[in-house]
């Protein structure tokens, strides 16, 4: 998932589907190999990561965005979303509960250290053990022994469902049949790691060392809330092989201030355009430019541990909140018909997505409904007015002050309560308060696809637990749903089981989904094979100078 980046995929069909609506670019299509300058280093916009980039730890755009690019993990995924193999030479099951993973040849971290089956085993089992607290844990739960390892207080481990048989092979038991297991392999959390990562893994998040595409540019790549310097990793032999000569991210206190650049040709690629410059864009930068749907949204949660928002009185002003936004509007005037009002949890994109599960009504601007339902929350228990009712949102990427603005006056003109926007600096502020759970009030919470699938938008951030709950939404019968689709034989069986469990979240609303994101994002005049993929983030490895 990330956070918009931290989740099980329903099936390949999902895939197939997915590429026919999420990718896409405005420039020529044409490869590296057909023509581009690969010795050109590739200027983009960056967040600061949130923790040290350790895979396990790692659930949000900022550090996500380089991990992706300096791992490889078993499988990785093309443009369009589909599978293929990257350090996995081959993954069979025969019963979808029992895997037998063997490894390629001649894999290497770039420190020279061989990629054996321990450093996916022991990397794994690092993000399970409770003790190491990795926001991520919640990937390994269908792997047998995750209980014990993740539990409170556990000192286990070791979960009892990874054994390592030789360097190049190890299996993997899960918990129950899941044949869709082997898709979600190239989401971070899966990644390997060497040996001196779990030694020090503080150190080692300050400096990671990979086996991707690319690789830090030495000592001092990272310069905190500046920029991140990648160069190429001329070991790496793998599908997504750099067409250029490396790739920094530079970290930018605000979107306009990053799109003046790419204007003026001082930054090469800019995946989110500002509000304030979405009218304007296309004619700006003309084919250098995108506007396409992908596996994307945006929502707002609200912390169950804030008192006005808990038991049956917290869950008709939920109700209320959301009929009291009218995402029509704001979807039209302020982003310029660029996102479209949300219907449920997921995205449009995804195959077995539904706008009509009961519950979507919840989600429809009615004014005086929401006046109804607030009414009756009173009733049951008075608002602490004491308690103000914030949104928070970070300052410094996306753009986001405008529409949470326009959501404040919503509420406050529908409801007539005291609400405001809370600004946070940077995301990395804003996330760490969230993780932390030291909300005062609600936060802006968008997701962006790990796996083309409706579980992703679901099982990492509203299971009991997940390392991605920010609103701490805590129901087991969601969770039972939840583990009868990914257990389910049939990808139609599962995608009718997440819409169940949806059923209930949008009764319950632990975040009110706002809208659908579409990626809208351009490139200078100096870069060419640019392309987006099915998840909205530019095809780094493939761009190329002019």
């Amino acid at each position: 998932m990330r956070y918009s980046r931290t989740s099980k995929i329903l099936g390949i069909a999902a895939v197939v589907a997915l590429s026919l609506s999420a990718c896409g670019g405005g420039g020529d299509d044409k490869s590296a190999a057909g023509g581009g300058d690969t010795s050109r280093v590739i200027i983009a916009d960056g967040s600061e990561p949130q923790n040290p980039l350790i895979p396990t730890n790692t659930n949000e755009v900022g550090g996500g965005a380089i991990l992706d690019l300096i791992f490889a993990g078993l499988i990785s995924y093309d443009a369009d979303g589909k599978p293929q193999n990257e350090v996995a030479e081959s993954i069979e099951t025969k019963d979808s509960q029992n895997y037998t993973i063997k490894l390629k040849d001649d894999q290497k971290f770039t420190n020279g250290d061989p990629v054996t089956a321990s450093s996916f085993v022991d990397a794994w089992n690092y993000g399970a053990a409770a003790k190491n607290a990795q926001l991520s844990s919640y990937f390994f739960e269908s792997i047998d022994g995750y209980d014990e390892a993740a539990a409170e207080g556990s000192t286990v481990e070791k979960m009892s469902g990874l054994k390592v048989v030789d360097d190049k092979t190890f299996t993997v038991k899960l918990k129950q049949p899941e044949s869709d297991f082997k898709l979600r392999l190239g989401y971070s959390a899966f990644y390997p790691m060497p040996a001196e990562a779990l030694k020090d893994p503080k150190k080692y998040g300050e400096h990671p060392v990979g086996n991707g595409p690319y690789k830090f540019d030495g000592e001092d790549a990272w310069q905190h809330e500046q920029q991140i310097k990648l160069v190429p990793n001329e070991g790496y032999e793998g599908p997504q092989k750099a067409q250029n000569a490396g790739v920094t991210f530079k970290i930018y206190q605000n979107d306009t201030t990053a799109y003046q650049d790419l204007i003026s040709d001082n930054l090469d690629v800019l995946k989110v355009i500002p509000t304030s410059d979405i009218k304007n864009f296309k004619n700006d930068l003309g084919d250098r430019s995108i506007e396409s749907p992908y596996a994307g949204n945006q929502t707002i949660a609200i912390p169950y541990y804030l008192d006005n928002w808990k038991g049956e009185a917290g869950k008709l002003r939920r109700q209320a909140l959301s009929m009291a936004i009218n995402r029509e509007e704001i979807t039209k005037v302020i982003f310029n018909g660029g996102r479209t009002p949300a219907k449920e949890f997921t995205a449009p994109v995804l195959e077995g997505y539904s706008d009509s599960i009961p519950g979507h009504e919840n989600l429809a601007y009615n004014p005086e409904k929401a006046k109804e339902l607030w009414k009756k929350a009173e009733s049951i228990q008075p608002y602490d007015k004491s308690e103000k009712l914030t949104i928070a949102y970070n300052a410094d990427k996306g753009d986001h002050k405008t529409w949470v603005e326009a959501v404040v006056n919503n509420i406050k003109n529908n409801l007539g309560i005291d609400v405001a926007g809370k600004p946070y600096a940077t995301f990395k502020e804003a996330r760490t308060e969230a993780t932390a759970h030291k909300l005062t009030g609600a936060i802006r919470s968008g997701w962006q696809a790990d796996y083309p699938s409706l579980a992703n938008f679901l099982g990492p951030i509203y299971t009991t637990g997940a390392g991605s709950n920010d609103a701490v939404y805590a129901n087991k019968k969601f969770d039972a749903a939840i583990n009868k689709g990914l257990s389910a034989e049939t990808v139609e069986q599962g995608n009718e089981q997440m819409n169940k469990a949806q059923e209930m979240l949008l009764a319950d609303l632990p975040a009110i989904p706002l809208w659908y994101q579409v990626a809208q994002g351009g490139w200078s005049t100096n870069v060419d094979n640019v392309k987006f993929g099915w998840n909205g983030v530019p095809l780094y490895y493939a761009i190329t100078g002019k």
